[in-house]
């Protein structure tokens, strides 16, 4: 499809509102783009499926965002602070109820068929963050500074600290509030008017109007609903995308009321979803299962039917780009007054990857004659905005591809790197590529734009560098102690043992640990390795659960690698989920060890994995005040984010010399 022909078909979603049949669409396409496209209705298909644009209903037949969610009823129920201050923050309360292209602060929202005034509120920025959250916790901080150019000023003049005050655009709910004497535990019952320019319309809906009985069917619509799309779209490229495709799959009574308002649902109702960590970014997923992890790179690009024949040579390779970004290398290139096309490919396809001669062959040809074309009417004066950029952009995205090439190549076990690599490395990827498709133009967006293209590289730049870095110490790790990974073989040591590398991961946090152990390991002795690599001393009540069911102690670890995932609970706050990953020959004179993970542990009197976020979100993002109180609480030296694997293997030492031999050495 040409780009006049991807817009025709986004056109085509945002406005209809009926069930749609491919001939109709592909007839719209057709009657706005001139190109004569054989495929066109195969090419349109794929786009569809494979970037889930609309809720397919049977065989070519679907029915758009727009059309699901117009005029549909929502809930939202306005907190303390709204209250308060007699506002309304709209922030991720429309999702996905609106058009997702657009902003918060552009919603309109009518009481009885009048338009409610806007209004702006000021607060530090952390104050707003829970408002935006839905979106991806990630997120929250750049829809915050998006909301007006000032903010977007004040986030650049510092990428690595908040401002310390901001302003939102707010509803002015003063009069509203007052009239309808609303108080705590009343809630809003909201109709979309208009899903394309997001429009709304406000009802009041009292605390005892809805029984329970009622609600708790609305409940399990919507976990329902959310496993539903877990189970067919896997994470998604996006929380909007999940929550979209949750209310689909939820039915109709997830779409009706009475119903709870989705911060509720997520936060405090559902026992079956929760939030976790999916490489640099969050998702939504079964409670208490982790998001596998992918062995290669990923992308929109990945597996539709309408590349072009450059797109299609790339994606073979695992570099999922479209050819806006290669034409963004072009223009790099130009900028660098480098005519060497040779070395313009491989800055494209770096070495490592391992391309034929002929597909090189066949790149470079395409990049020279866009060389050629773009060289007749470009100027470094006009580029003197982007070009600085850009070249960063194309470095980074480079130096991505290069190391992803590297791992699937070999030389260290996939198990043995940090959790979700290629997950980060494809996010990392597919932002930096999306940052050079918004850079291959002639003339530079405006300057706040730019500076907001300069934090989010920034940004982008520490996350991989920080996960190079962990890569390494990894491979070092793995090569100096010449473990020989096998998969399925059943092999082991010496008769009758077999050894395993088991990952455990906090519930609720990004901290992880990895372990090699044998499998004649019984639950108690594993409960000792837990509570000694996360420092938790105290006598609080614990046990071992999978598939609902408490284990024995004394259950050996072999009698469990098959079920895939097991629980351990510490306490009502603390849930360590361990995965049993490869099994593998160990070593001569081979110990329980630990090889990788990431994160201080939390003290175990800390009350949970909520409480020890705002811990450290105020360690982040508090004074001075505040990061001594929490380093009062969690120890002079504490940082969240270091992990040292050489004092974890010091703990176990220590606690496996009081062990039997038999039970820890080969």
């Amino acid at each position: 499809m040409s780009p006049s022909q991807e817009e025709a078909l986004y056109e085509f979603l945002e406005n209809v509102t009926e069930p749609f049949t491919l001939d109709n669409i592909t007839s719209y396409v057709r009657m706005l783009t001139a190109r004569k496209t054989p495929r066109l209705g195969a090419e349109i298909t794929a786009l569809i499926e494979k970037r889930s644009l609309a809720f397919k209903q049977g065989m070519n037949r679907w029915i758009s965002r727009r059309g699901c969610f117009e005029p549909l009823r929502f809930v939202i129920n306005p907190t303390r602070l709204e209250l308060v201050n007699g506002i309304l923050i709209p922030g991720h309360r429309c999702i996905p109820f609106a058009n997702p292209v657009l902003m918060p602060q552009s919603y309109v929202f009518y009481w009885r068929g009048t338009a409610l005034p806007a209004t702006t509120t000021e607060g530090p920025p952390e104050e707003f963050y829970p408002y935006y959250t839905i979106f991806g916790e990630e997120y929250a901080p750049q829809y915050v500074s998006r909301d007006n150019p000032e903010n977007e000023t004040a986030f650049n003049s510092d990428p690595y600290e908040d401002p310390p005050e901001v302003s939102i655009h707010t509803v002015d709910m003063r009069n509203l509030y007052r009239e309808t004497s609303f108080v705590p535990g009343d809630r809003f019952a909201v109709k979309t008017l208009d899903w394309k320019a997001g429009i709304f319309e406000l009802e009041r809906i009292g605390g005892d109007e809805w029984s329970e009985e009622e609600l708790d069917a609305w409940v399990n619509a919507a976990e329902t609903g959310f496993e539903e799309s877990f189970k067919r779209l896997g994470p998604g490229f996006s929380t909007d995308e999940q929550i979209a495709f949750a209310y689909w799959y939820g039915g109709k009574r997830m779409r009706d009321l009475p119903a709870y308002s989705l911060e509720d649902f997520l936060y405090e109702k559902t026992s079956r979803i929760e939030i976790t960590g999916y490489g640099i970014e969050t998702r939504f997923w079964y409670a208490g299962k982790e998001i596998p992890d992918r062995k290669n790179l990923e992308g929109p690009q990945t597996a539709v039917t309408d590349r072009t024949f450059i797109e299609d040579i790339l994606d073979h390779y695992g570099i999922p780009i479209s050819e806006f970004v290669t034409q963004s290398y072009v223009r790099d290139a130009l900028y660098r007054r480098d005519p060497d096309i040779a070395q313009l490919v491989l800055r494209i396809v770096p070495q490592a990857v391992g391309m034929t001669e002929q597909d090189l062959l066949c790149l470079a040809e395409y990049a020279a004659g866009v060389y050629q074309e773009f060289s007749e009417t470009y100027t470094v004066f006009r580029d003197k905005g982007m070009g600085p950029l850009r070249q960063r952009v194309c470095e980074l995205h480079t130096a991505v591809i290069e190391l992803a090439a590297r791992l699937r190549n070999g030389g260290v076990e996939l198990t043995w790197l940090p959790r979700h690599t290629f997950v980060v490395l494809s996010q990392i990827q597919g932002h930096s590529a999306s940052l050079l498709e918004d850079l291959d133009i002639d003339d530079a967006p405006p300057a706040e734009e730019l500076g907001f293209m300069e934090n989010s590289l920034d940004s982008m730049i520490e996350t991989f560098d920080d996960l190079k870095e962990q890569i390494e110490d990894a491979a070092a790790s793995f090569r100096q102690n010449n473990i020989s990974m096998v998969r399925n073989t059943g092999k082991t040591g010496r008769p009758g043992v077999r050894w395993r590398m088991v990952q455990l991961g906090l519930g609720g946090t990004d901290i992880w640990r990895r372990l090699v152990l044998p499998e004649n390991e019984t639950l108690q002795e594993l409960q000792g390795i837990i509570k000694s690599l996360f420092g938790w001393d105290d006598s609080a009540p614990r046990r071992f659960i999978s598939g609902g069911q408490e284990l024995g102690l004394k259950t050996a670890l072999a009698e469990l690698g098959s079920r895939g995932e097991v629980q351990y609970e510490h306490g009502p706050q603390w849930v360590v989920k361990i995965i049993f990953l490869s099994v593998y020959d160990p070593g001569e004179n081979e110990r329980i060890r630990c090889v990788a993970g990431a994160g201080e542990a939390p003290p175990a009197f800390i009350d949970g994995p909520l409480r020890y976020r705002k811990f450290i979100s105020s360690f982040e993002r508090g004074d001075a005040a505040e990061r001594r109180m929490v380093l009062d609480k969690l120890g002079a030296h504490f940082h969240p984010d270091e992990f040292d694997v050489e004092a974890c293997n010091r703990l176990l030492d220590s606690l496996l010399a009081a062990k039997k031999p038999k039970l820890w050495l080969l």
